[in-house]
């Protein structure tokens, strides 16, 4: 160089695309070259996102687990049931597959412990149940199918953004699907956690938007990640399926994306490891659109919540003033039904015999029984009407 002027190192930034995400890095020179010398420049990585160590999710997997077992253990179909699949189980062998296909408790067990049962809630304030049936399972395959969406999706998301904000994120998501699936569904209960997962989905999805311009092949991405959200909305067309609680959770998380999962801009980053010497102007640590996405978010959340909370305690039925809502949690077809109506039956105990007559169908059906209880009774009817 002339004159006795050096050259001005250019701060650069590097995307590291990886499976599973991309990972930003500011790097600057570790030591500076002049054009005469033609050395190559080396760079040093300043890693500014720090990876974290997930244990969280993992632990929310163990707390789910542990649950379905309490719950097949209070549920004791030998005691409470006529018959039981997989009876060398003992009282954790799961109900009939003509009452819970899934294998798994009975409708009342799973309302015992803590099921979403929208008239225990608005007529008992029972509120805490918006939360427990985030936590409940209604069968093996339902238990397996959740905890293994949640370990790819929250470890993953977890890794990236901590604990604390992913594990706010899944309870908040959680609580709008069962808050939204409270206002739809009113004559059956709801359990799993589903909700919270589609709220992790929705989240990676507005996660993608709000930091746009961090990530490489973003468009690939969004693509991918659209379809597979669509898919997993489709599947909740299926009857028997609480779709208004994967829906209420994806719109949930994808705005708490927004809010919780937004991340500095390059320009930003670059200055605040530059050395002074080498910074010109300030940067903002956010863009416009990305402050923007932020605020209308959280406002769209606190409405959402309040008005939701506010309308589930008085009562509210959203079918009332929509008609064809209820196409969103199940499409029917000439293959199935999507009546959900409860059953009933009428009781009649002679001597050592009960009588069932199923409301719904009038099929009648004689038991030898003497003194049965109530739960066991329940479970005949529902295998009766079904």
């Amino acid at each position: 160089m002339t004159g006795g002027v050096h050259s001005q190192p250019e701060i650069q930034i590097q995307v590291h695309s990886r499976k599973g995400g991309n990972s930003v890095y500011p790097v600057e020179p570790a030591t500076t070259t002049t054009a005469s010398s033609g050395g190559p420049a080396f760079y040093r990585e300043i890693k500014h996102f720090k990876k974290w160590f997930p244990w969280l999710i993992p632990s929310f997997v163990i707390v789910n687990v542990v649950t379905f077992l309490v719950t097949m253990y209070v549920n004791n179909c030998p005691h409470n049931s006529v018959s039981c699949y997989a009876g060398f189980l003992g009282r954790f062998s799961f109900q009939p597959f003509s009452e819970n296909p899934l294998l798994g408790p009975s409708s009342t067990t799973l309302e015992k412990m803590g099921a979403l049962d929208v008239n225990k809630v608005v007529r008992e304030h029972q509120g805490w149940r918006l939360i427990t049936c985030m936590w409940l399972h209604g069968g093996v395959f339902h238990l397996l199918a959740n905890m293994l969406s949640l370990l790819v999706i929250g470890i993953r998301l977890e890794r990236e953004f901590g604990f604390v904000r992913i594990g706010v994120l899944y309870i908040i998501a959680g609580l709008g699907g069962s808050l939204f699936s409270a206002l739809f569904i009113k004559s059956n209960i709801s359990v799993g956690a589903s909700g919270a997962l589609f709220g992790l989905l929705g989240s990676m999805l507005s996660e993608l938007i709000i930091n746009w311009t961090i990530y490489a092949n973003k468009i690939a991405v969004l693509v991918t990640l659209v379809v597979i959200i669509i898919i997993n909305l489709a599947v909740g067309l299926l009857p028997h399926v609480d779709n208004f609680a994967h829906i209420g959770g994806f719109v949930s998380g994808f705005l708490l994306g927004f809010v919780f999962l937004i991340r500095p801009q390059f320009g930003w980053v670059s200055q605040r490891y530059a050395s002074r010497a080498y910074s010109t102007s300030a940067k903002p640590k956010f863009k416009m659109y990305q402050m923007v996405l932020w605020v209308v978010s959280l406002i769209l959340l606190i409405i959402g919540f309040t008005s939701g909370l506010v309308m589930l305690f008085r009562g509210v039925d959203l079918n009332d003033h929509c008609s064809w809502c209820h196409y969103m949690s199940c499409l029917p077809t000439s293959r199935w039904s999507c009546n959900t109506e409860p059953v009933s039956c009428m009781s009649e105990q002679t001597s050592n015999q009960l009588t069932l007559t199923c409301s719904n169908s009038n099929k009648t059906r004689t038991y030898s029984l003497s003194n049965p209880s109530t739960s066991k009774i329940q479970g005949l009817c529902t295998q009766l009407c079904r």
